[in-house]
């Protein structure tokens, strides 16, 4: 029997219904809890989180979550990175080493620190630094490390805490997408010196925007918490400034809201773990494609389910396979983010501070930096063959065997 033809061709589809996370369905858990401490809000007339409740406790709950001494919320996942840079409080000109597949919510905070993003290349199947690419770009300029745990799958933590232990670097930990992932029984955001989460819209858990640092460090959480409020401690009768910071303070709305997505965030990762597994399981026969690859002693968290194609084994290109499987009623995407971030206009271009290009061409940094596609091989590779699937705890098993069954339809046909 040959193989049904595929819907982008005019075929049945496998799936009709839309999936739970993408339509109109939020693929979120809204609902009366959320709407009760909003309620609570608003009649309290306290819409600020000084003289509000639900901001500190979001704080303090979180913290215990992680078993840490200190969480500060703030606006965003960005913000909630920028507070950890800020708080590291680099030199204009020293060097910060990240990913180079990863949002620019990663990167703005270090070159807004005045600071200068390197890229460090990636483990071919986890998608997170590689630790031996680290090693190579650490100069005498290098501050900090920011390691991002890629879709909920942790870094290799151990090897990038050796290289900072030699070189006395900070480890930031972008964790926006890797809510209670785990690493060695550790989870992510407590093994750096401090850690970064996201809830916007489509994270583990929303507010439909804000964020969240984490660490168990009395200097940096007094840093931070300053620089989310404008350098200002509020006390004393006079209105100091202490230093340099911004406006990133979470408001009392989505102080509640926090609050009550909190209490769900266990379900909903336990939830991701089952699907991803009866994915994975379903998906074994499949030798085209690479299902998810996790670490020994580490718990991925799923914010997408990511495979990729191996070279040769099918006679499509990735792009033409995710539309494939999306004419399929299966959400699918390739390549994340298309190239790595340092190809994007802002960072190849520099295009940062009026006229100039600061921190690049500030006598402070003092040597030329170019960014080249071929600077990070296996991150091209990755980018190239990468497609990105919906996880959600929402999704039933049959969800689950419908996407099995699109893209075994879709591997069927075009396998080479």
């Amino acid at each position: 029997m040959g193989a049904q033809e595929l819907a982008i061709n005019g075929g049945t589809p496998v799936r009709i219904a839309p999936m739970p996370s993408s339509g109109d369905a939020s693929g979120r858990d809204i609902g009366d809890e959320e709407l009760a401490n909003l309620t609570q809000v608003v009649r309290s007339g306290r819409l600020f989180r000084h003289g509000g409740t639900f901001v500190e406790r979001f704080e303090r709950e979180f913290a215990a979550l992680h078993g840490v001494a200190h969480a500060m919320a703030c606006t965003s996942g960005t913000a909630a990175i920028h507070l950890a840079v800020a708080a590291v409080n680099p030199d204009p000109g020293d060097e910060i080493i990240t990913s180079p597949i990863t949002d620019m919510g990663s990167v703005a905070p270090i070159l807004l620190q005045n600071a200068v993003p390197i890229f460090a290349d990636l483990d071919p199947e986890t998608y997170t630094l590689d630790p031996e690419s680290v090693r190579r770009k650490v100069s005498d300029r290098t501050r900090a490390i920011i390691p991002v745990h890629l879709f909920g799958n942790p870094t290799d933590m151990d090897g990038l805490g050796e290289i900072a232990s030699k070189h006395g670097l900070a480890v930031v930990e972008d964790c926006c997408q890797a809510y209670l992932a785990e690493y060695k029984g550790r989870l992510v955001g407590t093994i750096g010196d401090m850690g970064c989460f996201s809830l916007q819209q489509s994270k583990h858990i929303t507010a439909g925007d804000g964020g969240i640092t984490i660490t168990n460090r009395d200097d940096l959480a007094e840093r931070a918490r300053l620089f989310s409020d404008k350098g200002w401690p509020r006390t004393g009768e006079v209105r100091d400034y202490l230093f340099l910071g911004l406006n990133y303070r979470m408001n009392e709305l989505s102080g509640a809201v926090a609050c009550a997505q909190l209490g769900k965030v266990e379900k909903a990762i336990a939830g991701r773990r089952r699907v991803a597994g009866l994915l994975t399981e379903r998906l074994r026969a499949l030798l085209e494609i690479q299902p998810p690859v996790v670490r020994d002693g580490c718990k991925h968290s799923y914010w997408y389910y990511p495979i990729t194609l191996r070279d040769g084994a099918l006679r499509v290109s990735p792009r033409e396979f995710a539309a494939a499987v999306s004419a399929e009623g299966i959400p699918a995407s390739a390549g994340y983010i298309g190239r790595p971030i340092y190809m994007s206009p802002a960072l190849r271009e520099k295009r940062t501070y009026g006229r100039s290009h600061c921190p690049y061409d500030c006598p402070a940094y003092g040597k030329p930096l170019e960014y080249r596609e071929e600077d990070c091989p296996v991150t091209l590779d990755i980018l190239r063959r990468l497609i990105l699937l919906p996880c959600n705890e929402m999704f039933t098993e049959k969800e689950v065997d419908d996407m099995a069954q699109a893209i075994a339809k879709v591997v069927d046909c075009y396998r080479a």
